[in-house]
C-alpha cells in the first residue's frame, strides 16, 4: 500500500512539473502494419497468433525519462493493433529497450540508438498455456554496415520502412517469431496530444499480461494523469 502511494505521488509531482506524462513524456507517433504469418511449426494455442492476418497499427516510440538526446535512456515502443479481434477492438503491446538473454529480457537497458537492440515486454504474458516474454527485434537493412552511426528513428523512416520481428519465449525456450511489424510513416499529431496505451485493458483471449506489478503500474499512471489534468480518470 505504501509503495503504491509513493509511486502515485512521485508520478503526480513529476507530471505536474513537466506538464506531460511522468514517464515517456515525449514521443513520435508512427503508422504501420503488423502481419501474423501462416504458421509452419507448432501453434501457440492462441487464436489470434495461430491465424494469419494483417493489421494497421499505431506505434509510439519514446524515451522513458525524457533525458537529453545525447544521453542514453530507456526507450519505449508502444504498439496498438487496430481491430485485432474484430472491428472496434484493440491490442496494446508495450516494449522497453532491454537485453535478450534469460535475465536481461526482464531489465530495462538504456541506449542512445532506437535500433541498436531488442525491446521486450519485461514482464511475462500468458501465451496459451505458458508464461512467455514478448520482444521486438529490429531488422536492419541489407546495406546497413556494422559500426555505422544510425540515424534517429524518424530519420530512418524518411528513407525506408523500419521493421521489427515480434518474438516470444519462455525461460527454457529459444525466441520464436510470431509476427512482423513495419513502421511506414510518422503520424502528424499536435505536440500536446498523447495516446494512452494499456495492455491490461486491451488484450486478447489467450494473450494477456500477468498481474505482477499491475497495481504499482496503475498507481503510477493514475498519479501521472492527475499531475497533468487534475483528474485520475482522464486518459
Amino acid at each position: 500500500m505504501i509503495v503504491r502511494w509513493a509511486a502515485h505521488r512521485s508520478a503526480e509531482r513529476l507530471a505536474r512539473w513537466r506538464s506531460a506524462p511522468a514517464l515517456h513524456p515525449h514521443g513520435v507517433l508512427c503508422s504501420g502494419t503488423l502481419a501474423v504469418a501462416d504458421r509452419t511449426d507448432a501453434g501457440w494455442g492462441v487464436p489470434w497468433l495461430d491465424r494469419p492476418g494483417s493489421y494497421r497499427v499505431t506505434v509510439r516510440w519514446s524515451r522513458a525519462l525524457g533525458l537529453p538526446r545525447r544521453l542514453p535512456d530507456a526507450l519505449g515502443l508502444a504498439v496498438r493493433v487496430e481491430d485485432a479481434d474484430g472491428p472496434g477492438t484493440a491490442l496494446d503491446l508495450l516494449f522497453t529497450s532491454s537485453g535478450s538473454g534469460r535475465f536481461g529480457r526482464h531489465l530495462p537497458l538504456p541506449r542512445p540508438d532506437a535500433l541498436a537492440g531488442p525491446y521486450s515486454s519485461l514482464l511475462s504474458y500468458r501465451v496459451g498455456d505458458r508464461e512467455r516474454v514478448l520482444a521486438a527485434f529490429p531488422v536492419h537493412a541489407p546495406d546497413a554496415r556494422r559500426g555505422d552511426a544510425r540515424p534517429a528513428l524518424w530519420q530512418e523512416l524518411a528513407r525506408r520502412p523500419v521493421r521489427f520481428e515480434l518474438r516470444a519465449a519462455a525461460a527454457d525456450e529459444p525466441w520464436r517469431t510470431f509476427a512482423s511489424l513495419s513502421l511506414e510513416a510518422v503520424r502528424t499529431a499536435p505536440p500536446t496530444s498523447t495516446v494512452s496505451f494499456d495492455p491490461y485493458a486491451h488484450d486478447l483471449p489467450g494473450l494477456r499480461p500477468t498481474g505482477r506489478l499491475r497495481r504499482l503500474r496503475d498507481a503510477a499512471y493514475a498519479g501521472s494523469r492527475r499531475g497533468r489534468t487534475g483528474d485520475e480518470h482522464d486518459a
